[in-house]
Formats: C-alpha cells, structure tokens, sequence
C-alpha cells in the first residue's frame, strides 16, 4: 500500500475526549484511481471531468473500503461494548468527518464501498450521501450435510445438469487439490500469480496486484486462504486455480486463473468445488462476488450489496443523484427477475 499502488492509507479514528480511548475507526484511503473497488465509478469520472475543466481531477478520492476484494461488512467499526445510541452516534460523527475532509482537501468525493445496509441507510438520511445499490451471487447452507444433499433441492433438470458438468469437468487428465496458505508452497504460489496474469490480461489488459501481495497473504492469513489449484497428469504442473478467503462462516472467491482451457474446469473450481468445501466444514455461505447470470443455475442466488457517495460538487451530486435512481429501480427489478430464475424445487 501507498503511493505506488494508488492506495495511500489516510484512517479515520475517533477517540473519546475524556479517557482517551478509540472508540471508532474506519479503513480509509487517498485513492489515485477507481482500481481494485468491484463497485465502480469510471464513468462518474469521465462524466466529472466534462462537466468541469481538465485539470479540476475527480482524484484523488476518498475511499473508504477493503482494498482489492468486495466482501460487504461494516465499514464504521465502533467499539462494540458501548450502547446501540452511543455507537450510532459515532457512526454519523465519522460520517460528518469524511464529507468534511473531503471538502477541506478540496477532493471530488468521499466513499463508502460494500458497506452494511444499516451504515446505507444511516448515511442516505444525512442528506449529504447518495446510497447506491449493486448485486452478488451467494451460495446458502440449508443444513447440507454432503454434495448429493444439495444436489437433492434442485429440480430435476438442473440435477441433471449440474451432474453432467461436474463429471466433464473431472474427466481430464488433471488433478484438483485444495491447498490452504499455512501449506502452499511459493511454486504454488507462483504458479497462481502466472495464472492471474494470464486471466488478467485477457479480461482488463493489465493484472493489478502483485506476486508480493499472494505471498504475504498466504504467510499471513495462513488457512483463511483456500486455493483450489490444478495441476496436469502426469506432468504436475500447475494449470488453473482459484484463490478463496475464508471466515469463521463463509468462503468468499475472489480471483480465477489459468493457463490452459478445458471445458466447465472453471464451473467446477470456482463453484462447485467451493459449495464442497463449505458443506465440508460447516459454512454458511459462499459469496461468489458480483456478474455472471449463470452463477444462478448453479445454485448461487443474487442479492443486494451497498454503497454510500459524498460528491462535493452540488451540481455534479444532483446529476449522480438522478442516475442512480433510475439505476436502482433496474437492479432492484434485475434482483427480483433473477431470483425467479433460482433453479431449487421450492422456490
């Protein structure tokens, strides 16, 4: 993190007059670009930069987020001992201070990205934030006990069909093993970062984070990261995988690579093999992370993520403030059309 990276950390902290104590903080950073957020606004600075001069520059930004991965949480943590008013109250004073910083430092806008739909709804009454609405796909637990218990709450079409891409997908030679950080090796770890760039270049035309950044993941979150990783028969070497952190509840996936193509082998190494897992060790859910319509037939359901924006301009906020309306009646229908399309027998 810094300068180099775009990502400059910039935390606010709220403490207690009397005692001192911190009672209040959030993850906030100077952000240089829009890189790294998965809740984007490249077209809100295109559209900035018309309407005011080219050197009035919608960056550097506020940002107030989890760089690199968008797992919706609380972004205003409070300490958790105080009253529910107490802390609330907290929360609009961080809330206050970021508009105002924002505008000491003369910067275009401050935001809060995968934030809760409490912290939404807090700041939207403010009237100086625009909340903003975006969608994800989730897998949910109901108690499965093992594949075939999941595969059971689907129709029978889609049994089929899940069977019939799992079996395609297994059906090379290749061997899919499950590698946590506290055991992956830098081979392993380097033939991911290979695989990322590959992925990456294909999709966005530059990968954006670095082999430094899995490795000191891998050293640091030790079995919270959870690698799906393949590898060629009889050769051994690494061909796809897909990276996954874990909590005490949910595994969350966040990056796919590979450097050779098989038929369904990302089906089965992003989804399937991820709904394995957390059947295996008890998880809730998995968040499979935002785009992809077929994630649904898969058994991934969409739902609602949040954000909040303070923009400094008034005439720009008023412009923002009619798209995103008009942008939250489509994702709210959009959320609603898909959930029809949920592929379980009692729907």
């Amino acid at each position: 993190m810094g300068d180099s990276t775009g990502w400059q950390p910039y935390p606010l902290v709220v403490q207690d007059r009397q005692s001192g104590a911190l009672v209040g903080a959030c993850p906030c950073y100077l952000k240089l670009h829009s890189q790294g957020e998965y809740m984007f606004d490249y077209h809100w600075a295109d559209a900035y930069h018309r309407l005011f001069s080219p050197t009035d520059s919608y960056y550097p930004k506020l940002q107030v987020a989890v760089p690199f991965t968008p797992v919706p949480g609380p972004r205003l943590l409070v300490e958790r001992s105080l009253s529910p008013a107490r802390q609330t109250e907290i929360r609009t004073l961080m809330l206050k201070a970021l508009s105002q910083e924002t505008d000491r430092l003369g910067y275009s806008s401050a935001h809060l990205t995968f934030c809760s739909a409490e912290e939404s709804a807090l700041a939207a009454a403010t009237d100086s934030y625009l909340p903003r609405l975006g969608e994800q796909y989730h897998w949910f637990n109901e108690g499965y006990e093992q594949w075939n218990d999941f595969l059971q709450s689907l129709t029978s079409r889609k049994r089929k069909t899940l069977a019939k891409e799992r079996k395609r997908a297994n059906s090379y030679p290749l061997e899919i093993v499950t590698v946590h950080g506290s055991e992956a090796t830098q081979q392993q770890l380097l033939s991911f970062f290979r695989m990322y760039q590959a992925t990456s270049m294909q999709k966005w035309g530059r990968p954006y984070l670095n082999l430094l950044f899995f490795q000191t993941l891998a050293r640091k979150l030790k079995d919270q990261l959870v690698l799906f990783l393949v590898r060629q028969k009889p050769s051994g070497r690494w061909v796809a995988g897909a990276w996954n952190l874990r909590s005490d509840s949910a595994l969350f996936g966040r990056n796919w690579g590979c450097l050779e193509q098989y038929d369904l082998l990302h089906f089965e190494v992003c989804y399937y093999r991820a709904i394995d897992y957390a059947i295996e060790h008890g998880l809730s859910r998995v968040e499979a992370g935002a785009q992809g319509t077929h994630k649904i037939g898969r058994g991934y359901r969409p739902r609602p993520v949040h954000s909040v924006h303070y923009l400094r301009s008034r005439p720009f906020r008023q412009a923002i403030a009619r798209y995103l309306e008009s942008e939250t009646e489509e994702i709210e229908y959009r959320i609603q059309a898909l959930s029809q399309l949920e592929p379980f027998k009692n729907r």
